[in-house]
């Protein structure tokens, strides 16, 4: 690295060590999210590793995802096979599986595993590799670190499922295209890395189309990040930010083109699924359920905000909390969805009465702790501000919620669809608190077991096809 380079990295950074009460502290924190980093993702990777060679069958959604990756192996990449699509996904995730299917040459469901497995590992390899030479590491080790032990990650990372390429191509991109639309100079490299960003990121949402909020995301960063900038000294800068905008936003383009939407044909109709049907609708139920769901995964990752609130916001707080808590008790049945919360209420629950009791003690707490986290967002605004990552990760969460308000149909907004927004409440939760308290990593460390927990039931013989 350069000592141009390295300056302007040390500059990028001052931001983000703001956010905690000396350089050395964030040294320090980084050292211990490293660890426990490392800790998780080697357990992840034996438990996955060893569930793929005991467990060779479909399982989950195993048995509808592997007739697209079918489809791609056999039949390759094409306007007619992307039309046929039968999953409501796009395709892109499925062509990464087939992929593995067809360079494996072996099984086509446990090659199709490995694919999703690989997908992981690399993610894992982009931020631990990638991070170091960007601005904020610290900040990209905390959505890798909130990634591994998000409830479905395991599940997702050893079975037929798409979150994995999706994420890889989402954090891929959105790492490259904010350290590009971050630098001070653009030099013919820092140029690449833009472009290569915003593929990258439009081919996620080719992969999950609810990563079509890190579009909007990237729009309004690059224009916030242009007010640093004269018309003149930034002409390359802005040349770059919309050829990359642009780059992004093609893979999109075509493939609503190609679908005359963003579900399939088969989603849109009915025709692949008889109960289910996808498509641009309106729906005021969604962004509900998504604003609950991102805030209910944001606790564990930023429960100290519980302790910040001051006394003069406290009562407010604790108020709002309990009306909203006794309305989602209410409307438990609608907000709830397949996954391990509604698992806990039901278990815990004796009864519709008692398990919208319980609903409502859980959303007061995520409520309080919500509303906790934009009291310490808006007291730390200025080092948010200054923090690209941050801002981007704040702009895709809203988008991801804003978003669901556009989709139709009658497919439920099931909790592991939050995986894909893990990394960027990652990427929020360490903008804010940097370094992880003992209560914290004992936290993550629960979540951890139970994605292991939630993998691993599937290993019993009840479980078929």
């Amino acid at each position: 690295m350069s000592l141009n380079t390295a300056a302007t990295d040390t500059a990028l950074a001052a931001p983000a060590r703001s956010l905690s009460s000396t350089a050395n502290d964030l040294r320090v924190a980084s050292r211990g999210i490293l660890r426990l980093i490392i800790l998780v993702l080697i357990f992840n990777m034996l438990s996955a590793a060893i569930f793929m060679h005991r467990v060779n069958r479909p399982i989950y959604d195993d048995q509808y995802n592997i007739i697209d990756v079918h489809m791609y192996a056999t039949e390759g990449v094409s306007a007619n096979t992307i039309r046929a699509n039968r999953t409501p996904p796009g395709p892109t995730s499925f062509v990464w599986m087939a992929g593995a299917v067809r360079l494996l040459g072996g099984e086509e469901l446990r090659d199709a595993r490995i694919g999703a497995f690989v997908s992981w590992l690399l993610l894992a390899t982009v931020i631990l590799v990638g991070a170091r030479y960007s601005g904020f590491p610290n900040l990209w080790y905390g959505a890798l670190l909130a990634s591994l032990v998000f409830p479905h990650s395991v599940e997702a990372m050893a079975l037929v499922l798409t979150e994995g390429p999706a994420l890889l191509l989402a954090v891929l991109g959105s790492l490259a295209w904010v350290e590009f639309v971050s630098r001070p100079r653009v030099t013919a490299g820092v140029l690449l890395l833009g472009i290569a960003g915003g593929l990258f990121i439009g081919l996620a949402v080719t992969a999950r189309q609810y990563f079509l909020a890190l579009l909007p995301a990237a729009m309004i960063l690059a224009v916030r990040q242009s007010r640093t900038r004269s018309l003149e000294d930034g002409r390359r800068w802005y040349s770059g930010v919309i050829f990359s905008l642009a780059v992004a936003v093609l893979p999109v383009l075509l493939l609503a083109l190609i679908w005359r939407g963003f579900s399939s044909p088969g989603m849109a109709t009915g025709t692949s699924y008889p109960m289910w049907k996808a498509r641009i609708g309106l729906n005021f139920w969604r962004p509900i359920i998504a604003a609950f769901y991102a805030a209910f995964y944001l606790l564990p990752l930023t429960f100290p905000a519980l302790l910040d609130v001051k006394r003069n916001h406290r009562w407010r707080a604790i108020t709002a909390a309990l009306i909203g808590g006794a309305t989602a008790g209410y409307f438990a049945d609608s907000i709830l969805q397949w996954g391990p919360l509604r698992t806990v209420v039901h278990f815990l629950g004796r009864g519709a009465t008692g398990q919208s009791v319980i609903f409502g003690l859980i959303a007061v707490v995520t409520i309080y702790n919500a509303i906790a986290v934009v009291l310490v967002l808006w007291n730390k605004r200025s080092a948010i501000i200054s923090c690209p990552p941050a801002v981007f990760a704040l702009l895709t969460i809203i988008f991801f919620v804003a978003e669901q308000f556009g989709v139709g149909g009658n497919i439920p907004l099931y909790d592991r669809y939050l995986l894909q927004m893990a990394p960027f409440l990652g990427l929020v939760a360490f903008s804010i608190f940097p370094r992880l308290t003992r209560g914290q990593v004992l936290t993550l460390i629960f979540l951890s077991l139970v994605s292991q927990i939630m993998l691993w039931r599937y290993a019993s013989a009840a479980y078929v096809s």
